[in-house]
């Protein structure tokens, strides 16, 4: 049998099922899969080269996921059939970049986090907006464990910043970290930049989910001419590891956002978020169920079914027209600027935009 996210399409170096197909395969498969991230840095002369050859080793196993590769290394969040983690491993230490890159486990995994492998070449495997070429991007910040970084967060001169977008950190955080309301990684790192101002000779600590944004960012802050710079080793899931496993108290509370169709998983039993549509204790992430849409917020299972899943009543209205009306309502969409991308601006306010009696049309005309 082909595995589950390249059905019928073995020797093919893309997907070719159609990802519905694929959701609802995963859904109903009781294949135990486990969930890993990793990251290198790495100059690679032809990622699309490499991206090919990749593709083949991880296709041939039943790897799922999202990986970016480009001329400055690698980003991966992936699933593997737990019967084939060792050949994984095989294959992934056959490459010499990549022998012993420390894979992040998931903290919790039902094994739903990805139903294709999608590898994309790209121009950074996080994009940071930053010329890379003005400044030394290997001089990047101490690596401190989970039991380092808590006693250096108990020091008054810490400065704890969180290194993920707001909606990230809306559900789960460090204790007593700065948070920036940044919807993008490179948003975040001016305006980190410019919140640090006057703190140069502070012990600055950064973290991130896995390890990778702190990398860059750290480097970043050193360029500017912080001295003390250090980041969590692994990110939060790395983080957590360590603490389960020397059974040390946590400091971070609530949930950890992580990109796949989990949206999260649980740290502690802290609800610090509140449902975006009825403001009830809730730390649920969801994608709007209207095409068109697919806002990412956080909603309650009573909002989830007064809604069906999606964000406004227009978009609830939009999610049960004919399938032909919706097709001609995203091409007109497609042809303006991304609904979602001005809807989630005003995410947190969605409460009050269904009190307004607000529509999907209504918010995309007010921004023409």
């Amino acid at each position: 049998m082909l595995p589950l996210c390249v059905k019928s399409c073995k020797m093919a170096l893309f997907n070719r099922v159609n990802g519905k197909v694929l959701k609802e395969q995963l859904r109903n498969s009781s294949e135990p899969r486990t969930t890993i991230s990793f990251y290198k840095y790495h100059q690679l002369a032809d990622p699309a080269s490499f991206r090919n050859e990749l593709y083949k080793r991880f296709d041939q196993i039943g790897v799922c996921g999202r990986i970016y590769v480009a001329h400055e290394g690698i980003n991966a969040q992936i699933s593997v059939p737990t019967h084939q983690f060792e050949q994984f491993k095989t294959e992934l230490y056959a490459i010499e970049f990549l022998n012993g890159v420390r894979l992040n486990l998931a903290v919790e995994d039902d094994g739903k986090s990805f139903f294709k492998l999608k590898i994309l070449v790209r121009k950074k495997i996080v994009a940071d907006g930053l010329n890379d070429a003005t400044f030394d991007v290997t001089n990047s910040g101490k690596h401190v464990s989970a039991k380092e970084f808590n006693e250096l967060a108990e020091n008054p001169n810490t400065v704890i910043v969180d290194m993920r977008n707001h909606y990230e950190s809306e559900v789960g955080h460090f204790e007593g970290a700065l948070l920036p309301d940044a919807d993008t990684f490179k948003e975040e790192l001016p305006m980190v930049l410019d919140q640090l101002k006057g703190k140069e000779d502070k012990k600055v600590l950064l973290y991130c989910t896995g390890g990778v944004r702190c990398e860059k960012a750290s480097a970043f802050l050193k360029h500017h001419g912080f001295q003390d710079v250090n980041q969590l080793h692994g990110g939060i899931i790395d983080y957590v590891r360590q603490i389960r496993t020397e059974q040390l108290p946590s400091r971070f509370i609530g949930k950890n956002f992580v990109f796949d169709e989990r949206l999260g998983e649980r740290i502690t039993n802290d609800i610090i978020a509140k449902c975006h549509q009825c403001g009830s204790p809730c730390d649920d992430h969801t994608n709007c169920a209207n095409d068109a849409c697919h806002l990412l917020f956080i909603q309650c299972s009573e909002c989830k079914a007064k809604f069906d899943g999606c964000c406004t009543p227009a978009c609830r209205d939009i999610l049960h027209l004919p399938e032909n009306e919706q097709r001609r309502i995203r091409r007109e969409i497609g042809k303006n600027d991304s609904l979602s991308v001005y809807k989630s601006r005003l995410r947190p306010n969605l409460s009050a935009l269904i009190a307004e009696g607000k529509t999907s049309w209504k918010l995309h005309e007010s921004k023409q």
